[in-house]
């Protein structure tokens, strides 16, 4: 089966990730679209089996340092509005939180390394529950409100809204679960600035990528698996 999915990406390290071969082995092929590079087309992202808005260092707000957030906002509302399967990964969630009319925010804090969810009770009926068992990985600083409508499905302690759903197709995630572990050292480079500036200790992610990396990519499979196969 010949499907197409859409992949909004806003830096070059956070791809798909282990959503790639996921995506192969289900017949999609996979366009990637570079956010303030490539011209983002509301009916073409609205015409995609499948769209990926992916994660990135700046914050929806920012709409006057980054214009092209605008046109991708506008672009992820009119596919949301016709309920088209949307995945949405930090950046990628509260874009689409955004587009849904949530607020999002900062928090003046930050969420950096492997830790654990605690899932809701509606996320247990997801197929987040793949993942309840691992830490994952985090790294924000901004917070979504749950859209309206939308089932909240996990939080941590610091921050109570790490995912959402609204109906079947369309998932927001705070945190990373594509990030393969096999290559954490490209996080590690490309946000070398924000880990000094908080004083995250680049060898605690690491030694944490080490340790869970495996275990977490075969739940976040299961999980994404799930997912895509309950179109």
């Amino acid at each position: 089966m010949n499907r197409n999915a859409l992949v909004v990406r806003h830096v070059p390290f956070e791809d798909l990730g282990i959503l790639a071969p996921l995506l192969q082995d289900r017949g999609y092929a996979v366009q990637y679209l570079e956010a303030g590079v490539d011209a983002i087309d509301p009916d073409a992202l609205a015409a995609a089996d499948l769209a990926v808005i992916l994660g990135g260092p700046i914050g929806v707000y920012e709409t006057g340092r980054y214009p092209f957030l605008q046109d991708e906002l506008r672009a992820i509302g009119q596919r949301l509005r016709q309920d088209r399967p949307t995945l949405g990964i930090c950046l990628g969630a509260q874009l689409m939180a955004a587009a849904l009319g949530a607020e999002v925010a900062p928090t003046g804090r930050a969420e950096i390394g492997y830790a654990p969810l605690t899932l809701t009770a509606d996320g247990l009926d997801t197929p987040l529950r793949e993942i309840q068992s691992v830490p994952v990985l985090h790294w924000h600083g901004d917070q979504f409100a749950i859209p309206s409508g939308a089932r909240r499905l996990a939080e941590t302690p610091g921050f109570p809204n790490q995912a959402f759903a609204l109906g079947p197709h369309i998932l927001g995630l705070q945190f990373h679960l594509e990030a393969d572990a096999g290559r954490i050292e490209q996080w590690l480079i490309g946000h070398a600035c924000e880990l000094s500036m908080r004083g995250v200790d680049p060898a605690a992610i690491r030694a944490d990528a080490a340790t869970h990396g495996a275990a977490l990519a075969h739940c976040a499979g299961l999980a994404f698996g799930l997912w895509l196969d309950g179109f």
